[in-house]
Formats: C-alpha cells, structure tokens, sequence
C-alpha cells in the first residue's frame, strides 16, 4: 500500500463524511458544497485523461461541459411545457429522467468532441489550444444567440429531474448519485491508464515518432482520449445544470474552461484524483474566502503559482511524494 494510495483514501472518505455529518447536522447546504465537488470532480476527470494521459492542453473544454447542461436544459424544458422537441410523425419528446438525460449528454458531447478533436488535433502546442479555445467561444456566443432557449438569461428547470427510486430533490441522494457517477469515472480513468490504449496514449505522448514506428496512430489515440474526455466532461455538465436546475451559456465560457482546468492542475496533473483535491480546495477557498472579498480569486491564484512552482505534482503529488500517476 502506497502512499498515493492512502492519499485517495482519504480524500474519497472526507468526501463522504462531510456530507453525512451535514444530513445528520441538518446543514443542507454543506451537502451542496460537497455535490459541486463531485460534479466538478468529475469534469475534471474528464479533463485529466486529455491531459494527463494525452498531454493535449485543452482550453475548449467548457464547450462539452456546456453541451451536456444544454442537453439536460433542452429535454427538460420540453418535458415541463409538454411540448415536442420536434414535430414530425416520429413525434420526439423532452423528459425528466435523468439516465436519459445523461445519455443523450453522453452522447451529444462525445460528438462534438469528435468533430472539434478531428480538427484540432491535426495542429499541435499553442494553436490546439487556440483551436480549442475558439470552439468554445463559438459555442458561448451561439448560445447567447439562441432565444428560443432563453438566449443570454439562461433557462430555468422548475423542479429536478427524476431517477428511479430515488427523492433527487433531498440534498444527501442528490450527493449519492453524484458521487457514485465520480466513483465510475475515476475507475474508468485507472482502466484506461493501465490499458494498452492508456499506455499508447502515454507513449505517444512522449515520443509520437516512435509510436508510430510500431505501426499506431497517435492522432487516433489522441482523438479516443479526447471524445472519451469530452463526453465525461458533458455528463458533468448535465449533473451540473440539474443541481442548479438553470442552464446558462456561462457554462460555455472560457473562464468555465479555465476553473475545470485549475482543479487538474492544483489536484497534479495525471494524478487519479488530482481532479478531486483541485476541487475540494476551489470550492473550500470559493465558500471561506468568497464571503470576505469578491477578490478572492487573488488568493487562488497566489496558491496555484506556488504549485506549479513548488509542487509540479499538484497537492496530491506533495502529500504522496514521487510516484506514478493513477496509482
């Protein structure tokens, strides 16, 4: 038993704890915190296998995060003002079940990070990041344009959506659905880390010539990383808009980007679960220091250039010392 391991132990049962002690202290509102951390765990875990397993530095990923709320947003609305999504006589209706809502989020996402990997990809360094970026604001910008789902005010859900058997309006099931999609997402991340296609991806990674002297594509690895990230990432963003029950095209902004990012980056880039401490410490600064100054960015920042200077490893990587990523 490693000391990384015991690190991830820890944080998973703080994450735990803390909201059971909040439903047995009637504090709801800890348990909220406690699901934005799930849910914005969990973006970043679809961040960190395009970056941490794939080192494509993606600043475009507040687009798949965007689509997966909009998807939510979209089927709900539809489902609340019993109204078609499209009328044609294979009559296509909104819904308020949140595995569909989750799958058609999936699903949206992973196309479009198929369409904007295919591109992107076929440029490197700071123009991927340029590419990624664009796509994202494109997003941002038609989303604001588009009225019919509110334009730049957003749209509203008027109650949660469902999941069978479960009360998802009580704060504490909430957190259980939430936590238990970051639990799938981190275990998928270690299988694909310690698969052939993880160790491909690593490979190409740090030396694309000779991947492809085996006879592998990095680009096809880069894009199944990069459509695998996309669509966790849009799962979160689903999560994300019925915790809220509001979606916005603020979930398509590059500021959005550049938070899912800072959780990676903070937690230790190509860490299991770098995402989960990167988050849990915004959200902690978010809640301690937001009430004090609306300056409080000031101090995230101070804490992140000590990071990347001090601490190349992320929080997890200070904790737990040198050792393999997705221990």
């Amino acid at each position: 038993m490693n000391r990384e391991f015991m690190v991830n132990s820890a944080l998973l049962l703080g994450l735990v704890a803390i909201p059971l002690w909040a439903y047995v202290s009637d504090e709801p509102f800890t348990i909220t915190l406690a699901t934005r951390v799930a849910i914005l765990a969990l973006a970043g875990v679809g961040l960190n296998i395009a970056l941490g397993l794939g080192g494509l530095v993606s600043l475009g990923h507040a687009a798949f995060f965007g689509i997966g709320g909009y998807a939510m947003g979209i089927l709900a609305s539809h489902a609340q003002s019993y109204t078609p999504l499209i009328e044609s006589p294979f009559l296509l209706e909104g819904t308020k079940s949140m595995p569909l809502i989750w799958i058609a989020a999936i699903i949206s996402s992973a196309l479009m990070a198929m369409i904007i990997g295919a591109l992107s990809l076929r440029t490197s360094g700071v123009y991927f990041i340029m590419i990624t970026l664009a796509f994202g604001q494109m997003l941002y910008f038609f989303a604001i344009s588009w009225p019919a789902y509110g334009g730049e005010d957003g749209l509203s859900i008027y109650v949660r959506n469902g999941f069978p058997g479960l009360n998802t309006l009580d704060p504490i099931q909430f957190f259980g659905i939430s936590f238990t999609l970051l639990i799938c997402a981190l275990w998928l991340a270690a299988r694909l880390a310690h698969s052939p296609f993880g160790l491909a991806l690593n490979a190409a990674r740090q030396s694309p010539q000779r991947v492809e002297t085996v006879g592998l594509s990095p680009y096809q690895l880069r894009l199944v990383a990069f459509v695998i990230s996309g669509a966790i990432t849009g799962l979160a963003g689903a999560l994300f808009a019925d915790l809220n029950r509001f979606v916005s095209p603020s979930m398509f902004s590059w500021q959005t980007s550049g938070e899912i990012m800072v959780f990676v980056i903070l937690g230790g880039v190509g860490r299991l679960f770098g995402p989960v401490a990167g988050a849990a410490l915004f959200i902690t600064l978010e809640h301690l220091l937001g009430g004090i100054s609306e300056f409080w960015h000031i101090w995230l920042g101070l804490l992140l250039l000590l990071v990347v200077l001090f601490a190349r490893g992320g929080i997890i990587g200070l904790l737990a010392g040198r050792g393999s990523a997705h221990d």
